[in-house]
């Protein structure tokens, strides 16, 4: 796996770039915004690890700048804050998961396994259906009648999430952990904001509502009859 590390701080630019090398990862480094958003636009990266406190800029504005290009690399936030609000404004610009520092080497080789795993799905070429749903896994294409709709990656592996799990309530808690891996604070409006992006996106092309609010339980993807 290539990966490419964006943090301005020598020591822990040093320590991320040898746990990673010795775990047999391909890895680049840049220190700044500037550096950063040039070598993620320019290669093939397949995983990015990205600090928010940058010398010539701030890294919640570069993961969004990159989301913006249309680059889909996953990328892992690292960052000092603790507070929930801040996690969760990652994540909806666009990352994959956070890490907060100080942290573990061990969990931050497990985090990148696991963004990996969810980014590769590991399905083959399964296709997965419902009405007028459809996405092919092995391309990570998703089109709605035909339609083909462009997906963030968050996007992509909450709809993969509910597509396995149609006509069945699944809670926030669930899809917490299922599809991000993580734990955080259900009251904030995060999981709410995806899914309201995935139901503007399917309503473009379809007038069948797939996805209901299921009240104090969750969400449920409706298969038309």
């Amino acid at each position: 796996m290539k990966v490419l590390i964006i943090e301005d701080d020598p020591s822990v630019r040093a320590l991320v770039q040898a746990v990673l090398k010795r775990n047999e990862y391909d890895v680049d480094t840049a220190h700044t915004v500037t550096n950063g958003e040039e070598l993620a636009s320019s290669d093939n990266y397949e995983m990015i690890i990205l600090d928010l406190g940058l010398p010539d800029g701030d890294g919640l504005d570069l993961c969004q700048t990159i989301r913006d290009k249309g680059i889909t690399t996953p990328i892992l936030i690292l960052t000092a804050e603790q507070e929930t609000d801040m996690k969760v404004k990652c994540l909806q610009l666009g990352a994959d998961d956070y890490l907060t520092k100080p942290f573990d080497t061990e969990e931050l080789v497990a985090r990148i396994e696991a963004i990996s795993r969810r980014s590769s799905s590991g399905e083959g070429d399964k296709v997965l259906r419902c009405g007028d749903l459809e996405i092919r896994m092995l391309e990570r294409t998703f089109k709605v009648n035909g339609k083909e709709v462009d997906l963030t990656n968050n996007e992509y592996n909450l709809l993969v999430y509910l597509l396995k799990n149609k006509d069945e309530i699944v809670t926030q808690e669930e899809i917490a952990k299922n599809v991000w891996d993580i734990h955080f604070d259900t009251q904030t409006n995060y999981i709410n904001v995806y899914i309201s992006y995935l139901r503007k996106k399917i309503r473009d092309y379809s007038e069948y509502e797939y996805i209901d609010t299921v009240r104090k339980k969750g969400f449920i993807l409706r298969c038309p009859d």
